[in-house]
């Protein structure tokens, strides 16, 4: 289920990432969301989250996190695993509002990557796709974009 544009989320892809399976990545936000919300069906209708923080509060969190992401582009961090890559689009923005992780390859240790900037920030991991949140053990959307991916563009290499 698609996120709400009201969110203001960031759409930008840029496929430089070197896990270059087609174009396709599996969306995942970081936003500030109320404590009970569970899935994008919980979000109230009128809800502007809270910024993550400042730019710079925001960069060292992420870098805190994920000491190998590459920010020379601080504007879109990279990431890589031994199968998988993320690039995380932080924006230009000052104060940050939520980050957008576009997430290619395979594995399940992407999602270590995933929470850890999820609890470095603060927020929650929704993922885009499924609409619901990412939770440590919760593999299924991760899973169903793999699965997705593999039958329109072939299997990962």
């Amino acid at each position: 289920m698609p996120i709400e544009p009201s969110l203001k989320l960031p759409h930008r892809n840029r496929y430089s990432s070197p896990i270059r399976k087609a174009i396709m990545s599996w969306d995942v936000i970081l936003l500030r969301l109320p404590d009970d919300v569970t899935s994008v069906q919980e979000i109230p209708a009128n809800y502007t989250p809270d910024p993550l923080g400042r730019r710079h509060d925001v960069l060292a969190a992420v870098t805190q996190a994920v000491p190998d992401v590459d920010l020379s582009d601080p504007a879109w961090g990279e990431l890589s695993g031994p199968t998988w890559s993320i690039e995380l689009n932080i924006g230009s923005e000052d104060p940050v509002d939520s980050l957008m992780l576009h997430i290619r390859g395979s594995g399940d240790d992407v999602l270590t990557p995933v929470l850890r900037l999820a609890e470095a920030l603060r927020c929650k991991a929704l993922d885009c796709a499924e609409g619901d949140l990412i939770t440590p053990g919760q593999t299924s959307g991760w899973h169903a974009f793999q699965q997705f991916r593999d039958r329109v563009v072939g299997p990962s290499q």
